[in-house]
């Protein structure tokens, strides 16, 4: 049986690049680099670069994740392929997209190695991106959107206890559209993917109930 030999074959590069939103200034928003090097010096691009040939995939997306912004502990989600034949000017570039949620309160950015910036953008105001970034947020946007549909990934955004109010809170900022309070609180709770935790202390009115999400929550969970 005749065998295909590898060498035959080019060899195109492989690279990953992160799309990490928050909830910041009640606006959804997603973190971008500034490039220090060319190609596209001085632009914004996604958090990303080379796989190195001992590395997974992951490995390598936490550890560029790390080395530009200084964020790690974070859980990635593999999102998409991108392989354009001319998306990178270097040459065949094939790249991985990752996707996170986090809650950025305690997160402290630093741009290091061969970006000179860092920051969080709205999703709102985009600035002119590298390569196809444009296009990967884009996907991720949408994907999001329907992981907030049919998972708790949302949840990830929220402190350990929360109020129902926090929660639709982030819906409509991700959907950016306004829910009924009620018929929301209703769904929510409905779902038993909650666990009552205490009244929320030192607020003026009625206080709130705070809850936390159950472990051992399926995959696929409607939430609206």
């Amino acid at each position: 049986m005749k065998e295909e030999n590898i060498h035959n074959f080019g060899k195109p590069s492989l690279t990953v690049d992160i799309v990490i939103f928050t909830i910041r200034e009640d606006e959804l928003k997603v973190l971008f680099v500034k490039r220090d090097i060319n190609p596209f010096r001085e632009k914004w691009a996604l958090p990303g670069g080379f796989v190195r040939m001992d590395e997974s995939l992951e490995d390598a997306a936490k550890r560029e994740l790390k080395e530009e912004t200084g964020v790690q502990n974070v859980y990635l989600e593999q999102l998409f392929s991108f392989g354009d034949i001319k998306r990178d000017p270097r040459g065949r570039v094939i790249t991985v997209a990752y996707m996170a949620l986090t809650n950025s309160e305690n997160i402290k950015l630093k741009a290091t190695t061969d970006v000179s910036d860092v920051k969080w953008f709205s999703v709102k105001k985009i600035p002119t991106l590298a390569f196809d970034h444009k296009k990967i947020l884009d996907y991720s946007l949408k994907r999001l959107k329907w992981k907030f549909e049919y998972t708790t990934v949302a949840f990830s955004l929220l402190p350990q206890k929360f109020t129902i109010s926090q929660i639709q809170k982030i819906y409509e900022i991700v959907f950016n559209k306004r829910f009924d309070k009620r018929n929301f609180a209703k769904k929510i709770i409905s779902l038993n993917i909650l666990r009552e935790e205490e009244l929320k202390k030192n607020v003026s009115h009625r206080p709130p109930m705070l809850y936390s999400l159950k472990n051992n929550i399926g995959e696929i969970v409607e939430i609206i």
